[in-house]
């Protein structure tokens, strides 16, 4: 009898497993019989934990100089770039996108990792003129707080990265629900992020 790994979720900085007890397999669809692993059956509790260490995580790394938190992004796409290959693979075996436009969805991500890294030197304000007397006007961008990510199987790679690179370059936390048709290419995707710097709770999966 085979056995296969199984895989947690990651919050508050910590892989850890569901208060449900329960987890359900990732299976190759086009070998009906590999199974990659096995992931978990996450409950309202993992939802709640996870919005609690955002939440928590929010206001040091919203204060935390956008160019740093670009230079961690940039480190990110870097990363994504040495693991393409390998990425890409997982992507095939996983959700059956051939070979090279899985290179191509994990390129995306590269990109747009890039692009926003580049934003942490962007984020610019507005200056204006007032209708008052001795009074300058100006905006300051800020971030909103904790957001929520829910993304589609068909690009596991791609509209993570999409939707986490904006949000992370603006100072904002995410908690990420993927697709559970593709579990694994987003436990790869996070220990690329916790590896390139993110810090505990700015991203929870």
């Amino acid at each position: 009898m085979a056995i296969y790994q199984t895989y947690y979720n990651y919050i508050g900085g910590e892989w850890c497993a569901s208060s449900s007890g329960r987890v359900f397999p990732s299976i190759n669809p086009a070998h009906k019989n590999q199974t990659l692993g096995y992931f978990q059956a996450s409950s309202e509790a993992e939802v709640r934990a996870a919005v609690d260490a955002a939440e928590e995580a929010f206001p040091k790394w919203s204060e935390t100089p956008p160019p740093v938190r670009g230079e961690i992004l940039l480190k990110i796409a870097l990363m994504l770039e040495e693991r393409k290959e390998d990425l890409a693979r997982i992507m095939t075996m996983e959700m059956g996108k051939i070979l090279t436009e899985a290179r191509g969805d994990v390129q995306e991500a590269i990109d747009t990792f890039k692009y926003m890294a580049g934003e942490g030197r962007r984020l610019f304000g507005h200056t204006t003129t007032s209708e008052l007397r001795d009074k300058f006007a100006m905006t300051v961008r800020r971030p909103v707080g904790v957001v929520a990510v829910i993304t589609p199987w068909n690009f596991p790679i791609a509209i993570p990265g999409w939707k986490m690179a904006a949000a992370l370059a603006a100072g904002n936390t995410v908690v990420w629900k993927p697709a559970s048709d593709t579990p694994l290419c987003a436990i790869e995707l996070v220990k690329v992020m916790v590896e390139a710097g993110i810090p505990a709770g700015v991203v929870t999966l």
